[in-house]
């Protein structure tokens, strides 16, 4: 028996997950949950009663686990590994991606969704400290990425993994500077993988449900080029 994603195709931390299994070619299959829909959310809340996903079903150890990149993604790594390991086997290396990847979680995707449901609830709230610490992110990513190719590691990690969909919401409520022409590349460099290039093609149809969605640049609402 297969993996089971249990996700939404719109979902930044989803994407997180669906960027590891799409390096790698692993094998699962989906089941989309619609938070709003009772039944959805209870079919959730069964596997993990705090209901949020993304959670992966691994009938075949009978394990059914939350969290997108500390317990999935190192997990896949572990036990369904790929040519593209995702986590380093060497150790100050891949606390550097864990460190990186807890980055965009909490100063990069944090903000994002507090902007995002003040504006779906209409709080009209003051954004002022979320909108700064996206700032200070945008500046420390534009130093680091000055001399790196990828943000933890020589290759391509889970770090990058929590960046992409991190930064492709980031931008639609606070573009780059003009200036910051390292971010910027190292965005370009994210948005030309496969993976990241599946999972938008797969969030298109699912995009109005945006509250930003306008602010989405064209060149994602169009369907990408065959590899």
């Amino acid at each position: 028996m297969s993996l089971t994603l249990y996700y939404h195709p719109l979902a930044s931390y989803c994407h997180k997950v669906l960027i590891a299994l799409y390096e790698n070619g692993t094998d699962f299959e989906r089941r989309i949950i619609d938070l709003a829909d009772a039944a959805d959310s209870a079919e959730l809340q069964v596997l993990w009663p705090i209901g949020k996903f993304p959670v992966i079903r691994d009938p075949a150890r009978q394990r059914d686990l939350p969290e997108s990149s500390i317990i999935i993604i190192e997990y896949l790594d572990r036990l369904y590994p790929g040519e593209q390991r995702l986590l380093p086997d060497d150790w100050e290396t891949a606390l550097e991606v864990r460190l990186w990847d807890r980055f965009f979680d909490h100063y990069l995707q944090t903000p994002i969704q507090r902007i995002v449901s003040d504006r779906l609830h209409a709080t009209n709230g003051d954004l002022t400290r979320e909108r700064a610490t996206l700032e200070t992110a945008y500046r420390m990513l534009e130093r680091r990425m000055a001399s790196r190719i990828w943000v933890a590691s020589p290759d391509f990690s889970l770090a990058d993994c929590a960046a992409a969909p991190a930064l492709f919401y980031a931008c639609t409520l606070l573009p780059f500077p003009d200036d910051y022409q390292h971010l910027s590349a190292y965005f370009d460099r994210l948005i030309q993988r496969p993976s990241f290039q599946r999972v938008i093609d797969e969030a298109r149809p699912w995009f109005s449900l945006y509250p930003f969605a306008d602010d989405i640049a064209q060149r994602f609402r169009q369907p990408s080029p065959p590899p």
